[in-house]
């Protein structure tokens, strides 16, 4: 049966606006126990921000972290998947582009869900390190 993005995507989104601050996102990460959220301009998708970006694109380039915003440090050249996309294809999106989270967005580039290298883990093989460790977490 062939599995669709949907059937594993996180879809409760959290989300900011380009304008938020560094110290706002990272407190935002801290309080929801998540590692990256998305930047949204309006409704459309503008970029994704990690904890990873905090730290590169912000706080190691000497910004200050109460003045710089997310738009600054998010990135912008994403890939992104839809909801009813094979499973497979978010796979392959993931290698070709050594990333470990994709947004999930509609017709329109609404975001609907993220789906993460962990959900895949959990689904594809739950027996692994990496999928235990993502269970784990998520039924934290």
């Amino acid at each position: 049966m062939t599995q669709h993005v949907s059937d594993v995507m996180t879809s409760a989104l959290v989300t900011v606006e380009p304008q938020a601050s560094v110290t706002a996102v990272a407190r935002t990460m801290r309080d929801e126990d998540i590692g990256a959220v998305l930047v949204i301009d309006g409704e459309q998708l503008r970029g994704l921000v990690s904890d990873r970006d905090l730290v590169v694109r912000a706080l190691a380039e000497g910004g200050d972290p109460n003045t710089m915003t997310v738009g600054d440090a998010c990135s912008e050249d994403l890939v992104t998947v839809g909801p009813d996309d094979d499973l497979a294809l978010a796979v392959e999106v993931m290698r070709e582009h050594s990333v470990r989270r994709v947004p999930v967005v509609d017709e329109e580039r609404h975001p609907v869900g993220i789906v993460s290298l962990g959900d895949l883990a959990i689904e594809r093989d739950s027996e692994s390190a990496l999928g235990d460790i993502s269970a784990a977490r998520s039924n934290q």
